[in-house]
């Protein structure tokens, strides 16, 4: 099945080349960043987590998210995500693959990632993170690729299949889980240390990912002959509706827990977020532009009017697919450590080679998901003897 992401249009030839082109930048400057070290970043003695562990923080959110389509589909016989389910699972491949890589680039020396395998330590949460984060990896290219096998050949899946199948719904909530473990397990820094932490992971990583796969569905069946369903886009943006709404919800919780509880080291983290600290503020703007983005989303969602608009719909996914991103790509990060914990404010700004390795790493995650997509795709197009 491989050779058919090896053939296509003149545009799908031009959109990879597009990658490659991204790819060869990030490859380039993270070439430079292996030679002089991490210094080129902006991270600092204060800021040891910057884009790379945001970025990958909020990827495995919308890996985790492939479960909203898997576990209706096996486990509640709901028949229509049949169409979709394989697209949320190589979703998943592409996102936990990007994670993999920001965690590589952030270790500044690759050969740091074999001292977690020479050295396992079960009492580290980081070693944990990557036995799920491998584990769920596994476990969708097996799923995916045996389950699109067998509709190609018009059979049904291997019997051996469907405990892995079933394994990969609670293993879709631990990535995310442990993910958010590796934070308030922290206890000296305030922003993180709460119990509510993995639930709001879990929250905003089932509104960015399903949004993510509505705008892919579109864009699927504007390019292709195959149509993933109007019941099944519409579905998935009931579940958006609700993950957002309740990921503002559980921040609006925090907010007043911090605020009515008035500890100076839980102050000072969302006053720098959101009115700045100590004449430093340079997260204020973008924080108000993700709770916006949030707050118009819910409104476009949960009116049945717009969300059943083929126009405005993608639009509040964006909204979605943006709000969250700058909620955990820069938000969670900077929000953890800036103020310190001696309350001295040292701001943490990604840098240009940062930023390009960063993109480089999504480029190299949507030339996967795009060649996974082809595949799948074109498999279900003469199936369905659209070819």
């Amino acid at each position: 099945m491989l050779e058919k992401a090896l053939t296509g249009t003149k545009k799908y030839y031009g959109w990879m080349t597009a990658l490659l082109a991204v790819i060869g930048v990030g490859f380039a400057c993270y070439l430079w960043q292996f030679q002089f070290g991490l210094g080129i970043t902006g991270m600092s003695r204060d800021v040891s987590w910057g884009f790379y562990i945001a970025q990958f923080t909020f990827l495995v959110g919308v890996a985790a998210s492939a479960v909203m389509v898997v576990l209706p589909y096996y486990l509640h016989n709901y028949k229509a995500f049949g169409r979709i389910t394989i697209l949320g699972e190589f979703l998943a491949v592409a996102s936990v693959t990007m994670c993999i890589l920001f965690i590589f680039v952030d270790l500044g020396q690759p050969i740091r990632v074999v001292n977690v395998l020479l050295h396992p330590t079960p009492n580290s949460i980081l070693f944990w993170d990557m036995i799920v984060l491998n584990g769920y990896l596994l476990l969708n290219i097996v799923i995916g690729w045996k389950v699109l096998e067998a509709e190609r050949n018009n059979v049904a899946p291997a019997g051996w299949l469907k405990p892995f199948i079933y394994l990969s719904i609670p293993w879709a909530v631990s990535i995310h889980t442990v993910t958010a473990y590796l934070y308030c397990g922290l206890p000296g820094r305030g922003f993180w240390l709460t119990a509510i932490l993995a639930p709001r992971f879990l929250s905003s990583a089932f509104a960015a990912g399903p949004a993510l796969l509505i705008l892919l569905c579109m864009i699927v069946r504007k390019l292709t002959k195959f149509d993933p369903g109007k019941e099944q886009i519409q579905s998935l943006a009931k579940v958006v509706a609700y993950a957002i709404s309740v990921n503002v919800f559980f921040f609006l919780c925090e907010v007043f827990v911090v605020f009515y509880s008035n500890i100076p080291e839980h102050v000072d983290h969302l006053k720098y977020l959101f009115v700045g600290l100590h004449g430093h503020g340079v997260l204020v703007p973008w924080m108000w532009a993700s709770m916006i983005l949030m707050v118009v989303a819910i409104i476009l969602l949960v009116n049945p009017v717009t969300r059943k608009s083929e126009i405005v719909l993608p639009v509040a996914c964006v909204c979605v697919f943006i709000g969250t991103w700058i909620d955990k790509g820069l938000g969670l990060i900077s929000g953890g450590f800036v103020p310190n914990p001696l309350h001295h404010v040292n701001e943490y700004v990604p840098t240009l080679p940062e930023v390009l390795i960063a993109l480089g790493i999504w480029a190299i995650g949507f030339l996967v998901l795009t060649a996974l997509f082809k595949i799948a795709v074109t498999i279900k197009e003469e199936v369905a003897g659209l070819a």
